[in-house]
Protein backbone atom coordinates (compact mmCIF):
# COMPACT_ATOMS: atom_id res chain seq x y z
CA UNK A 1 0.00 0.00 0.00
CA UNK A 2 1.58 3.72 -1.36
CA UNK A 3 2.09 6.23 1.81
CA UNK A 4 0.33 9.46 1.82
CA UNK A 5 3.43 12.25 1.21
CA UNK A 6 1.12 15.17 1.64
CA UNK A 7 -1.72 16.00 4.43
CA UNK A 8 -4.97 17.68 2.95
CA UNK A 9 -6.38 20.15 6.09
CA UNK A 10 -9.95 20.67 6.27
CA UNK A 11 -11.12 23.51 7.95
CA UNK A 12 -14.25 23.36 9.57
CA UNK A 13 -16.29 25.72 9.55
CA UNK A 14 -18.40 26.09 13.03
CA UNK A 15 -21.92 27.35 12.97
CA UNK A 16 -21.95 27.73 16.44
CA UNK A 17 -22.90 31.57 17.59
CA UNK A 18 -20.36 33.89 17.23
CA UNK A 19 -19.26 36.43 19.84
CA UNK A 20 -19.92 40.03 18.91
CA UNK A 21 -16.32 42.02 18.48
CA UNK A 22 -16.22 44.96 20.47
CA UNK A 23 -14.32 48.26 19.25
CA UNK A 24 -11.06 48.74 21.22
CA UNK A 25 -10.42 52.14 23.30
CA UNK A 26 -9.13 54.79 21.01
CA UNK A 27 -6.49 55.76 23.65
CA UNK A 28 -5.28 52.27 24.06
CA UNK A 29 -5.02 51.26 20.32
CA UNK A 30 -3.02 54.76 19.97
CA UNK A 31 -5.30 56.53 17.85
CA UNK A 32 -6.18 59.45 20.61
CA UNK A 33 -3.87 61.34 22.84
CA UNK A 34 -4.31 59.85 26.44
CA UNK A 35 -3.56 63.39 27.56
CA UNK A 36 -2.94 66.68 26.15
CA UNK A 37 -0.78 70.04 27.48
CA UNK A 38 -2.68 72.46 25.53
CA UNK A 39 -1.21 75.29 27.77
CA UNK A 40 1.87 74.59 27.20
CA UNK A 41 1.70 75.87 23.55
CA UNK A 42 -0.08 79.19 24.94
CA UNK A 43 2.70 79.24 28.17
CA UNK A 44 5.29 78.77 26.12
CA UNK A 45 6.96 78.88 22.57
CA UNK A 46 8.07 75.34 21.61
CA UNK A 47 11.37 75.36 19.91
CA UNK A 48 11.73 71.43 19.53
CA UNK A 49 10.06 68.36 20.46
CA UNK A 50 11.43 64.61 21.43
CA UNK A 51 9.71 61.62 21.60
CA UNK A 52 10.54 59.67 25.17
CA UNK A 53 9.04 56.10 27.10
CA UNK A 54 8.41 56.49 30.12
CA UNK A 55 9.08 54.12 33.18
CA UNK A 56 5.79 53.29 34.80
CA UNK A 57 4.21 50.84 37.06
CA UNK A 58 1.43 49.03 35.98
CA UNK A 59 -1.82 50.53 37.49
CA UNK A 60 -0.07 53.67 36.07
CA UNK A 61 -0.73 52.37 32.68
CA UNK A 62 -4.31 51.31 33.62
CA UNK A 63 -5.13 54.60 34.54
CA UNK A 64 -3.65 56.65 31.55
CA UNK A 65 -6.00 54.15 29.36
CA UNK A 66 -8.97 54.88 31.95
CA UNK A 67 -7.57 58.70 30.50
CA UNK A 68 -7.03 59.70 34.15
CA UNK A 69 -3.38 61.38 33.22
CA UNK A 70 -2.66 65.69 33.85
CA UNK A 71 0.12 66.93 32.10
CA UNK A 72 -0.65 70.58 33.34
CA UNK A 73 2.08 71.35 36.13
CA UNK A 74 4.76 68.69 34.68
CA UNK A 75 8.12 69.45 33.26
CA UNK A 76 11.10 67.68 32.83
CA UNK A 77 14.46 67.69 34.58
CA UNK A 78 18.39 66.36 33.15
CA UNK A 79 19.55 65.38 36.15
CA UNK A 80 22.82 62.81 36.67
CA UNK A 81 22.92 61.58 32.60
CA UNK A 82 18.93 60.88 33.44
CA UNK A 83 15.96 62.44 32.20
CA UNK A 84 13.11 62.49 34.68
CA UNK A 85 9.37 63.63 34.44
CA UNK A 86 7.93 65.59 37.52
CA UNK A 87 4.47 66.54 38.56
CA UNK A 88 2.83 64.03 36.09
CA UNK A 89 -0.45 63.61 37.98
CA UNK A 90 -2.10 60.02 37.06
CA UNK A 91 -4.81 59.54 39.26
CA UNK A 92 -5.46 56.15 41.08
CA UNK A 93 -6.70 52.95 39.08
CA UNK A 94 -10.68 52.40 39.25
CA UNK A 95 -10.04 48.80 40.11
CA UNK A 96 -6.76 48.86 42.17
CA UNK A 97 -5.95 48.21 45.67
CA UNK A 98 -3.77 49.32 48.51
CA UNK A 99 -0.78 49.23 46.23
CA UNK A 100 -1.72 51.29 43.93
CA UNK A 101 0.98 54.08 42.89
CA UNK A 102 1.71 57.61 44.01
CA UNK A 103 -0.19 60.13 42.01
CA UNK A 104 2.67 62.94 41.33
CA UNK A 105 6.02 60.45 41.75
CA UNK A 106 8.89 61.22 39.43
CA UNK A 107 9.07 58.92 36.69
CA UNK A 108 12.11 58.49 34.86
CA UNK A 109 11.78 59.07 30.73
CA UNK A 110 13.36 56.22 28.20
CA UNK A 111 15.51 58.08 26.04
CA UNK A 112 19.28 57.19 24.49
CA UNK A 113 22.10 58.49 25.93
CA UNK A 114 22.91 60.89 23.13
CA UNK A 115 19.47 62.49 23.37
CA UNK A 116 19.91 62.83 26.90
CA UNK A 117 23.03 64.77 26.27
CA UNK A 118 21.17 67.07 23.68
CA UNK A 119 18.45 67.76 26.05
CA UNK A 120 21.27 68.78 28.76
CA UNK A 121 22.42 71.18 25.85
CA UNK A 122 19.57 72.58 25.15
CA UNK A 123 17.76 73.23 28.58
CA UNK A 124 21.32 74.70 29.84
CA UNK A 125 20.31 77.72 27.88
CA UNK A 126 18.92 80.42 30.25
CA UNK A 127 15.10 80.30 29.69
CA UNK A 128 14.77 77.11 28.47
CA UNK A 129 13.05 74.40 29.69
CA UNK A 130 11.34 70.44 29.20
CA UNK A 131 8.15 70.59 28.85
CA UNK A 132 5.88 67.70 28.08
CA UNK A 133 2.82 68.57 25.70
CA UNK A 134 1.15 65.35 24.89
CA UNK A 135 1.01 61.69 26.00
CA UNK A 136 0.17 58.93 24.17
CA UNK A 137 0.16 55.17 23.12
CA UNK A 138 2.80 53.44 20.68
CA UNK A 139 2.28 49.89 20.03
CA UNK A 140 1.27 49.12 23.23
CA UNK A 141 3.79 51.50 24.91
CA UNK A 142 3.16 55.11 26.95
CA UNK A 143 5.30 57.65 25.55
CA UNK A 144 5.72 61.22 25.48
CA UNK A 145 6.32 64.11 23.38
CA UNK A 146 9.08 67.02 25.20
CA UNK A 147 9.21 70.50 24.10
CA UNK A 148 12.53 72.29 24.63
CA UNK A 149 10.34 75.55 25.83
CA UNK A 150 11.15 79.12 26.36
CA UNK A 151 8.39 80.74 28.51
CA UNK A 152 6.68 83.77 26.69
CA UNK A 153 5.88 87.36 28.22
CA UNK A 154 2.69 88.48 28.44
CA UNK A 155 3.42 90.88 26.04
CA UNK A 156 3.97 87.40 23.76
CA UNK A 157 1.09 85.85 24.48
CA UNK A 158 -1.09 88.96 23.37
CA UNK A 159 0.35 89.21 20.28
CA UNK A 160 0.17 85.82 19.53
CA UNK A 161 -3.67 86.10 20.25
CA UNK A 162 -4.12 89.28 18.28
CA UNK A 163 -2.60 87.00 15.26
CA UNK A 164 -4.63 84.29 15.70
CA UNK A 165 -7.93 86.58 15.89
CA UNK A 166 -6.56 88.07 12.43
CA UNK A 167 -5.97 84.36 11.19
CA UNK A 168 -9.70 83.69 12.14
CA UNK A 169 -11.13 87.02 10.49
CA UNK A 170 -9.40 86.16 7.14
CA UNK A 171 -10.53 83.20 7.01
CA UNK A 172 -13.78 83.47 7.91
CA UNK A 173 -13.90 86.47 5.54
CA UNK A 174 -12.28 84.27 2.40
CA UNK A 175 -15.29 81.67 3.58
CA UNK A 176 -17.96 84.05 3.24
CA UNK A 177 -16.31 85.02 -0.12
CA UNK A 178 -16.75 81.64 -1.45
CA UNK A 179 -19.70 81.20 -0.15
CA UNK A 180 -21.56 83.94 -1.93
CA UNK A 181 -19.74 83.23 -5.31
CA UNK A 182 -21.32 79.89 -4.86
CA UNK A 183 -25.12 81.28 -4.88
Amino acid sequence: MARQTSHVIVQHDDAGPKKPVRPRDPVASGERDAAHNRMASHNYFLLEKFEAGVALRGTEVKSIREGKANLRDSYGLVKDGEALLLNLHIGPYSHGNMANHDETRTRKLLLHREEVRKLLQKTQIKGHTLIPTRLYFRNGRVKCELAVAKGKQDWDKRETEKRREGDREARAAVNASKHRMGR
